[in-house]
């Protein structure tokens, strides 16, 4: 379902500011109206993420309990075996999910046999019927190249905050790197996935700016997650305050308006949201959540798998079917 209108790259920020800041129902009113001409409203991707290498990771994003200087309760697990990843594959399959995305807590990816066993895990996946989606950290043009051959549909790859916000948030990379991996998986073919987290203590001025730098990309990411700060205890953003339901409104339907044909995410800060909360997020333009039978997102807690489906039952709505002639190619 896609209407022939024309998708724009030329948005300005005073232009995305003043759609952010229209009163709060007339915003989710136009953001759904815009939802229903480019998707199926009733419809929702479910996608399993599972973190396949876990912890010990040199960055030092301020919000992730994965980066070793800090000290949390997260165990550090090696690289997974390729067949446990498969049979979770395919009990995300079987439980309704048409993607699944493998997480590795990498600053980079690295020439090595790990890597030939994430690109094993991949065509695995890929034949499974799935999107696989991966989040690896930096990628070079060739790496990326070498996952599209594999079968990879997707890479996720977040902004997480506005350029001016990033160096507050991490030091250990540049905002430039992101934008950089980026387009390797662009050149490569593969679709983007990329977003960001609010709730790091950034302004509205930064979410907005975020915005911007996704919605003039020379084409916009197939899928774009909105995380809410997930507060992990040992980390230097463990104490800020819970992301208001209505800020997590305003940015999935600024979304939505800017970007119409992109897959909007409701991705991390779920299990802090009420059902009501979340009906909220999906008239806004959200057409997909993570889900997963372990209840966890990567390393904080996340709804499960009966609890997401007997959501949808009670609000309308049911698993987006992957489409046949699709090809397997973020959060």
């Amino acid at each position: 379902m896609q209407t022939t209108e024309p998708l724009r790259h030329n948005w300005t920020k005073e232009e995305i500011e003043a759609i952010y800041q229209k009163p709060l129902l007339e915003l989710v009113y136009k953001a759904a109206t815009v939802h229903r001409q480019w998707h199926k409203a009733s419809e929702i991707q479910v996608c399993t993420l599972l973190s396949v290498k876990t912890g010990g990771c040199p960055e030092d994003c301020s919000y992730c309990g994965q980066a070793a200087r800090y000290h949390t309760d997260i165990k550090v697990q090696a690289l997974l075996p390729t067949e446990t990843v498969i049979a979770h594959a395919k009990k995300a399959k079987d439980a309704g999910s048409s993607r699944f995305c493998m997480a590795a807590a990498w600053r980079e990816v690295r020439n090595n046999r790990d890597f030939d066993r994430i690109i094993d895990m991949v065509k695995g996946v890929n034949e499974l019927g799935l999107e696989v989606c991966c989040t690896l950290g930096m990628l070079t043009e060739e790496q990326a190249l070498r996952l599209q051959e594999a079968g990879l549909h997707a890479y996720n790859h977040n902004l997480d905050t506005s350029e001016a916000y990033y160096d507050e948030i991490i030091s250990t990379r540049k905002f430039d790197n992101r934008i950089k991996t980026i387009q390797n998986v662009r050149k490569a073919g593969i679709t983007v996935c990329s977003g960001g987290i609010i709730g790091l203590g950034e302004t509205a001025a930064d979410r907005i700016s975020m915005l911007l730098t996704l919605a003039t990309m020379p084409k916009h990411p197939e899928s774009v997650p909105v995380n809410a700060l997930a507060r992990v205890k040992g980390t230097p953003l463990e104490n800020q305050p819970k992301v208001p339901i209505w800020d997590m409104v305003r940015m999935i339907a600024t979304a939505r308006i800017i970007m119409p044909a992109s897959v909007v995410r409701l991705s991390a800060g779920r299990i802090e949201m009420t059902e009501e909360e979340q009906a909220w997020c999906f008239m806004a333009g959200a057409n997909s959540i993570f889900t997963g039978e372990r209840q966890t997102l990567l390393v904080t807690p996340n709804p499960g798998v009966s609890e997401d489906m007997q959501m949808f039952q009670n609000l309308g709505l049911q698993p987006m079917v992957k489409e046949k002639e699709s090809v397997c190619t973020t959060i």
